[in-house]
């Protein structure tokens, strides 16, 4: 960007630049995102497993750093950090899945594991590779880190999720709201459980670029808390979550870009005060 005083007019200017075409990828990434946000973290702040959310994005960093070691010491050029990303995240949920079959009750241990060592071991890999790579980036998000393949990569998984929810709306609702109850009815509850955890790693690693592994999990679910009360069903929760993602990464990418200030932290910020003025409102 061209430093602090940016205003809106100049913003438009910028996202006609093509020498800023990163800028209108960010733009376009954070609308492909939101309803797959909306969707997924309705579900993890009605299920209260936002926590989990929070246990798989910090062990990603373990494969973002393990990538790029390999590519600076072994010269695996082929190993994208996203694709270190997916497979530690996917490697977290298998984790999870296994400790709640065969040891529900050390669950929080193994979260805790995860959380932890996820991050230790990540960083360990990024100090051993060149000073060139800022952890930072990554952490918090980088702008620059957004690709054209990204949206496509979105574009998709805005498909799978929108298919499992319109297609199993009924089964998903009934794990929200009661698993012991859709297990009786021969849902898959355990199946469609670790489903969602899937889905909700793929998705900390498609929005890792635009806002950092850290505060990811703040985008899925603060849009979420801030629509469960005013919404009268999972359904009208799930869009009214996906429209605030939206319009809090979109006007806390415009301050950024006015700012200069980080994007990340930025569209946190904003997503908090829409979720702070949804509960001043609720209680006026």
């Amino acid at each position: 960007m061209r430093g602090e005083g940016t205003t809106m007019g100049e913003l438009f200017s910028l996202l006609g630049d093509p020498s800023f075409g990163f800028l209108r990828l960010a733009f376009i990434l954070a609308l492909l995102a939101s309803p797959a946000f909306g969707m997924i973290g309705s579900v993890l702040v009605v299920r209260r497993i936002s926590y989990l959310a929070g246990a798989i994005a910090h062990a990603v960093l373990s494969g973002v750093g393990f990538a790029l070691f390999a590519q600076y010491k072994w010269g695996w050029t082929w190993l994208d950090p996203r694709l270190g990303a997916l497979g530690a995240g996917l490697l977290a949920v298998a984790l999870l899945a296994a400790g709640r079959r065969w040891a529900a009750d050390r669950e929080d241990s193994l979260i805790s594991v995860l959380w932890s060592v996820g991050m230790a071991v990540g960083l360990l890999f990024l100090a051993a590779t060149p000073a060139s790579v800022d952890p930072m980036s990554y952490l918090f998000g980088n702008l620059l880190l957004v690709t054209s393949g990204d949206l496509w990569w979105v574009g998709l998984l805005d498909v799978v999720v929108l298919t499992l929810v319109v297609g199993g709306y009924q089964s998903l609702r009934a794990l929200c709201f009661d698993a012991t109850w859709a297990d009786l009815r021969g849902i898959p509850a355990g199946r469609l459980y670790t489903l969602l955890l899937m889905l909700t790693a793929v998705t900390i690693v498609m929005m890792m670029s635009l806002v950092g592994i850290v505060l990811v999990v703040a985008l899925l679910t603060l849009p979420a808390a801030a629509a469960e009360r005013p919404a009268k069903s999972l359904g009208q929760m799930m869009g009214l979550a996906a429209l605030l993602c939206w319009v809090g990464s979109w006007a806390g990418l415009s301050l950024s870009v006015m700012t200069d200030w980080p994007s990340g932290p930025t569209i946190i910020i904003v997503v908090g005060l829409l979720y702070l003025a949804a509960h001043v409102t609720r209680w006026r």
